[in-house]
């Protein structure tokens, strides 16, 4: 009978971000929390997409270092909830050749990145949701779990700060405000100039 860890594991998370709410926690902590499942970071990630927990990073705010993390608030925000259905699954994947299309890992084989993990794929989005995208089989492709994770992401090369300046440039008002204020909360202790 195999063991299901999936939703234990993001149960015990959720209640020890609530239990040490305003507390900096590190990612050995968490990992050790969840039973020390490889796949600790992605219920993490549920907690944030699914549920919509305020879970902060590095690349939220400047003063957390990468692996560290911070719950400031119980009240979740609206979340998205899983709605792909099976059948769309079955066909993305099979569409997509059962490989991962960022890093061309094959379902079931040795991960090219990391060998000692089996590759396990999964349903991701071209266009995010929280930009507009959609749950349409033209949004979606098949992703490995190192990929989805962040770990292997070999697709776009990270944009100068020009090429960010010209685009926010190019936005409206509103939406140049909402970068600003976005950069005051990551970069809360940093005077102006």
């Amino acid at each position: 009978m195999k063991k299901k860890t999936g939703n234990g594991a993001r149960a015990k998370l959720r209640a020890y971000f609530l239990d040490n709410l305003g507390r900096v926690m590190n990612s050995t902590e968490l990992r050790k929390v969840a039973g020390n499942i490889s796949e600790w970071a992605r219920r993490v990630r549920e907690l944030r997409t699914e549920e919509g927990y305020q879970i902060l990073t590095h690349n939220d705010r400047s003063d957390l270092k990468p692996g560290q993390y911070l719950l400031l608030t119980k009240k979740p925000l609206p979340a998205f909830g899983r709605e792909i259905s099976k059948e769309t699954r079955a066909f993305v994947l099979d569409r997509n050749g059962f490989t991962c299309q960022m890093c061309g890992a094959a379902a079931g084989e040795p991960h090219p990145y990391d060998p000692s993990r089996k590759t396990r794929l999964h349903i991701g989005h071209v266009i995010d949701k929280s930009q507009g995208g959609t749950d349409d089989p033209s949004n979606l492709r098949a992703i490995c779990s190192v990929c989805n994770e962040g770990a292997s992401n070999l697709t776009l090369d990270r944009p100068s700060a020009h090429k960010l300046l010209v685009q926010i440039r190019r936005a409206p008002a509103h939406e140049q405000l909402e970068v600003l204020e976005w950069l005051k909360r990551k970069f809360p202790d940093k005077p102006s100039r």
